[in-house]
């Protein structure tokens, strides 16, 4: 039997905040990082309420030791950079470099936020030289290279991009190069950041709310988009006992699979995300019951909610765990959401705590289930289960459990 696989050490930095402190009171106030964009440059501005994190590029270049200005860092990287920065913090350098430590990086929209902003210039006849050096962050691993070089961390490294389930196959990827011997430590996550490019592609979806988006609401209209960053540090469980490290969360069980139905909907019965969450529960030796909350995917579209609820009230019943979307606090992170949310079901199981699906009125008409709208303190939970669905069907559900 493979060793237990534990998570030790977490870098965070989304529109609540950064660090723990910061999305725990913001949970506990019921109150939402949604926003008016200060930063991105769209003509939708003063339309979309988004989950932008609040600090300028300069800002987060400071933050993580760089030279303000036209660096080469695009705002992805920088986002990356602020968050692992925190793992980097707690566990030392000197661990992550001297013994063979992976770097799993999820991404989907690389350096479209630099890039967009540089069109007419890069279309003109002779493009700045000093814009060229952007050209390569439109591929998602430059920032996973930036992020090794930086950090020096050249034992292993790949860039995951499976759409909004990316940083949750991350972890697993993660934890299999572990189980696998490849590597004995791995820091797993995502980074996302807002851009014109996924705002208006989402737009022209029709997926995307003006308000404050309501999952799981009869009366749901779309996601709010946001962006962010989150990691994890995973370990054996002997590793971390060896070096005296805080366990934070066992991570007990997951499973990806694919729908193979649509490029953009989900299997309309929940067939898939049902499939995904047995199995999930099946390797951490759990059953249904066993579960005390579910972060759901929950973006608030019509066809994920229905297919998402769905699943859960056919594998759970009527009886079925807490569960609710995070997404209202912070916006849909796009690849990040997978790791974000992965960490806020971990916050939840520290603080026993059920985070609340904030503008929640209205039960769906074909599910019996309802999310929880208001928080919920004094939860014994010991097992908790963060869902991750991308388009083209690509399913991931993860299982943490109390150390």
């Amino acid at each position: 039997m493979s060793e237990k696989i534990v998570v030790t050490s977490i870098g965070i930095i989304s529109a609540l905040g950064q660090g723990r402190k910061a999305h725990i009171d913001a949970f506990r106030a019921q109150q939402s990082g949604l926003r008016y964009p200060q930063h991105l440059k769209s003509k939708y501005a003063d339309e979309f309420v988004l989950g932008e994190v609040r600090l300028s590029n300069d800002e987060l270049s400071e933050l993580v030791g760089l030279p303000t200005g036209d660096n080469g860092y695009t705002r992805t990287t920088l986002l990356a950079l602020a968050a692992v920065q925190d793992i980097v913090n707690d566990a030392g350098l000197a661990l992550l470099q001297n013994v063979p430590t992976a770097f799993i990086n999820a991404n989907t929209v690389g350096g479209m936020c630099t890039v967009e902003n540089m069109y007419m210039e890069f279309i003109a006849p002779t493009a700045p030289e000093e814009y060229l050096k952007y050209i390569d962050t439109l591929d998602c691993a430059e920032s996973t290279q930036r992020i090794t070089e930086h950090f020096g961390l050249n034992a292993f490294s790949a860039t995951v991009s499976t759409a909004c389930s990316s940083s949750a196959n991350a972890f697993i990827f993660g934890a299999r190069l572990i189980k696998q011997g490849v590597v004995k430590r791995a820091i797993c996550g995502g980074c996302d950041s807002l851009s014109r490019f996924t705002l208006n592609g989402f737009h022209s979806l029709k997926n995307v709310d003006k308000n404050p988006s309501k999952p799981f609401d009869q009366n749901r209209l779309g996601l709010n988009l946001g962006e962010g960053a989150g990691y994890v540090l995973l370990e054996t469980e002997s590793s971390a006992k060896e070096r005296g490290a805080h366990i934070i969360a066992e991570f007990s069980g997951y499973y990806n699979s694919n729908d193979a139905y649509h490029p953009t909907a989900p299997s309309p019965d929940g067939a898939g995300a049902y499939r995904t969450m047995q199995k999930a529960m099946e390797m951490a030796g759990l059953q249904p019951q066993d579960i005390g909350y579910i972060n759901a995917h929950g973006t608030a579209t019509q066809s994920n909610d229905s297919a998402e609820g769905k699943a859960i009230e056919n594998l759970f019943g009527s009886d079925a765990p807490y569960f609710s979307s995070t997404k209202p606090f912070v916006g849909h992170t796009l690849a990040a959401a997978g790791s974000l949310e992965a960490i806020f079901s971990m916050y939840a199981m520290e603080e026993q705590m059920i985070i609340p699906n904030l503008n929640f009125e209205t039960r769906m008409e074909e599910l019996n289930i309802s999310p929880v709208a208001s928080l919920i303190e004094n939860v014994a939970l010991k097992h908790v289960l963060s869902n991750s669905f991308g388009f083209g069907g690509n399913n991931v559900s993860l299982v943490f459990s109390k150390p």
